[in-house]
């Protein structure tokens, strides 16, 4: 199968794109390198291409796969739920029973580190380390509810058909990405700035708008947010993991997110902030990323 995207010769002479069927899921990855397996998790409203800049490095060390979770990206079909316990599952027979990984290194970013927590749990054998990207953790020690105070999108992006209805196609999609990348990247007025300008460039906006410009996987994404109260009850009752596990913050958040990990993730070996980033690490600094990760992995 072909897919839609961005290409380009260099990065395409490393990395190829793929799809595998998961129930009833038509998951899509892109994967690349040599070297023990590294799993890469995306957060909203982003696909497998945050990770473009730090995949190259990566994969000098590793053989990468960049997925895009059930229902998003250019993976086409609805999984039978949103909740990140649910979507975990789907990762799982991916990674197990359609590439044959049988243990791997897993980094994963926002949302997608709600997914990754999960799979950490379930499924912790599978697991050698876990990066766990600029997400708090809704749980024992972080209620939805009080999540959802943090950020209005968190709120907004959790009523039900509201969303869809205001961000009905991709022009408003692309207005949408381009105020709220802004507000939450460094400089942005989530960190007290006063930024106006966004942390992507256009053609890294036009393929996020691509994908999300579709009416199924705008709507998976806002499913995310719904889910929202059923993670916190599964995270409350999961099973606490001692996988090896680096936390990598956007300045100023570590003291407010290492605390609601403690209950799931009990083995935090380091936790940094990454310097001169905002929400979205692997773009806005992806040398401080990629170092962080290497070296994390090669311990």
């Amino acid at each position: 199968m072909t897919h839609e995207g961005v290409r380009e010769a260099a990065f395409d002479a490393t990395f190829k794109h793929e799809f595998a069927k998961v129930r009833g899921v038509r998951m899509h990855y892109v994967t690349g390198g040599r070297g023990p397996a590294l799993v890469l998790l995306h957060g909203w409203p982003q696909t497998w291409y945050e990770w473009r800049k730090v995949m190259p490095a990566l994969a000098r060390h590793h053989t990468v796969y960049a997925l895009d979770l059930p229902g998003l990206g250019d993976s086409k079909g609805s999984p039978a739920g949103f909740d990140k316990k649910t979507l975990a599952r789907y990762v799982h027979e991916l990674l197990r029973d359609r590439i044959g990984l049988d243990s791997f290194d897993l980094v994963a970013h926002d949302l997608g580190a709600g997914v990754g927590a999960q799979y950490v749990s379930q499924f912790p054998r599978r697991v050698s380390s876990y990066v766990h990207m600029d997400y708090p953790l809704p749980g024992r020690n972080l209620s939805a509810a009080r999540y959802r105070t943090f950020s209005w999108h968190l709120a907004f992006n959790s009523q039900r058909a509201i969303p869809e209805k205001l961000v009905d196609d991709a022009d408003d999609m692309r207005e949408y990405l381009t105020a709220f990348s802004t507000q939450v990247a460094n400089g942005g007025s989530a960190f007290g700035g006063t930024r106006t300008r966004p942390p992507f460039p256009e053609a890294e906006i036009d393929e996020y708008v691509r994908t999300y410009g579709r009416p199924d996987q705008r709507h998976a994404g806002f499913e995310l947010y719904r889910s929202l109260d059923e993670d916190e009850r599964d995270n409350a009752a999961a099973r606490p993991a001692d996988t090896p596990t680096l936390l990598l913050t956007a300045t100023g958040s570590l003291a407010a997110t290492r605390p609601t990990l403690a209950p799931m993730l009990r083995n935090v070996t380091r936790a940094v902030e990454i310097p001169k980033a905002g929400h979205w690490l692997a773009e806005e600094n992806p040398d401080a990323v990629a170092h962080e990760i290497l070296t994390f992995t090669a311990r």
